[in-house]
């Protein structure tokens, strides 16, 4: 199977099976769509008629190395089949630490941060039940993780300090490593925060929708006025206090800024390099949703992205945008390219008392409670259903070129669209494949400029 896509004249070809990525000239080009489908003879000499045989010669003697290597052509080394190891290994949890909000940001899909119930904060008894679920549940795994979420999380610190505390002495205890991040609005971060955070070394993801109008506009305070400016005010003390630490800023783009490729230039441009904007997940009553018509518009946006990026590469001020990192030789390994997150058996939420569920996203929908961190069970039908929904099993996705890359997208979008975690969100689909695109092409750029 492979992959062909054409970028500023720049014709890449993917071998989706290995995850070779090839530049290729012309020639190269329209071979490799006959290379498999005419004989040799009549191939010879289709192509003899129009370019030098000596060329000819050369590009077939090509392809056919990289066939025989195993970088084009190549066979899906599961044959279309996968049986995902059985057990309940799990690495991660999302505590929601409040089920409250100090924003009432308009997209929100915990419905201003209380998933559909009332205002909760999580006990510290809860939080260590948790740690101590997700430590008994880890196997030999010593390396696990912890995001503080909500809601806005912050908003229940002392129980976050408490839980930083007992995760560390139960981890140095089991030799297990916890990684915690926090993903915070920002509002509640003041210096004693700050420097507690920079302290205990613990990531944080930053929400700023980008431009002022935009941010603005989906993310007011309760009372309805902006948030832009206190949110930017404490995203600079916060991020000139990192001193090197980890941090993200990330921002949803909706159907009211589908020019979306101007928030991330003004993210940039404040000096912030760590940057991730996200489409809007709504469904179509809503005004600010996504439409498939909007695709074409936000496919150029995703273009006229990355040709920014590369300028900026060039000139000595890279930008880190997450949807167009990609890893061609150290990424994940194959088994993780086919079931992506992990939700339900790797990755859990846990609700504030203590309620299991498969991500964040899926606290609070009926059927997708799992069980609870007291008693430590785990429903083991639904982690099984989870467990196979790899990309073999779901809808149309075997036959996608880019399954490893996706691994079938998100399973809550999925069930939200369409009812089932193994039908994906095909407008997701369509944005995922043209941000994969864009990632390839300022790899082989990057590889064109260091060779």
């Amino acid at each position: 199977m492979l992959h062909k896509f054409e970028f500023d004249g720049t014709k890449i070809v993917l071998d989706v099976h290995s995850g070779a990525v090839h530049e290729v000239d012309e020639l190269a080009w329209l071979m490799l769509d006959e290379y498999k489908a005419l004989a040799r003879p009549e191939f010879l000499e289709k192509f003899c008629r129009r370019y030098d045989s000596d060329e000819v010669d050369m590009a077939v003697a090509e392809i056919e190395q990289l066939e025989r290597s195993g970088l084009l052509f190549s066979p899906d080394p599961y044959e279309g089949k996968y049986n995902p190891p059985a057990g309940g290994i799990t690495k991660a949890l999302c505590l929601h630490l409040a089920h409250s909000c100090n924003l009432s940001c308009r997209y929100c899909f915990a419905g201003q941060g209380r998933f559909g119930g009332a205002d909760e904060l999580m006990p510290a008894g809860i939080g260590r039940s948790a740690i101590d679920f997700l430590i008994g549940r880890s196997g030999s795994r010593k390396n696990l993780n912890i995001d503080f979420f909500g809601g806005e999380p912050l908003l229940n610190f002392q129980v976050l300090k408490e839980l930083v505390a007992y995760g560390r002495l139960r981890g140095r205890e089991k030799g297990k490593e916890i990684q915690f991040t926090v993903t915070t609005n920002t509002l509640p971060l003041n210096s004693e925060i700050s420097h507690y955070l920079n302290q205990e070394g613990i990531s944080a993801v930053l929400s700023l929708d980008g431009r002022r109008e935009v941010h603005d506009k989906m993310r007011p305070t309760p009372a309805g006025g902006g948030s832009y400016e206190l949110v930017l005010k404490r995203i600079r003390s916060f991020v000139n206090s990192r001193d090197g630490l980890n941090y993200i800023i990330r921002g949803t783009f909706t159907g009211f800024n589908l020019d979306f490729c101007a928030d991330v230039l003004h993210m940039a441009d404040l000096g912030y390099k760590n940057l991730s904007v996200e489409p809007v997940v709504a469904t179509g009553e809503a005004d600010y949703a996504i439409r498939e018509e909007d695709l074409p518009a936000l496919f150029s946006q995703y273009e006229q992205l990355a040709r920014e990026l590369l300028l900026r590469r060039k000139e000595g001020r890279p930008v880190d945008f997450f949807h167009f990192n990609i890893d061609l030789e150290g990424g994940p390994c194959l088994p993780k390219r086919l079931t992506g997150c992990g939700a339900g058996y790797e990755y859990l939420a846990v609700a504030p008392n203590g309620d299991l569920y498969p991500c964040h996203q899926f606290v609070g929908r009926p059927g997708f409670l799992m069980g609870n961190v007291r008693e430590g069970l785990v429903n083991s039908d639904i982690e099984a259903v989870f467990r196979n929904a790899h990309v073999y099993n779901m809808e149309d996705c075997a036959d996608c070129w880019a399954k490893f890359y996706c691994s079938g997208g998100c399973h809550a979008n999925a069930e939200l669209f369409n009812g089932s975690i193994f039908q994906p969100y095909r407008l997701g689909c369509a944005l995922m494949k043209k941000r994969l695109e864009c990632a390839l092409y300022l790899k082989v750029m990057e590889s064109s400029q260091a060779g």
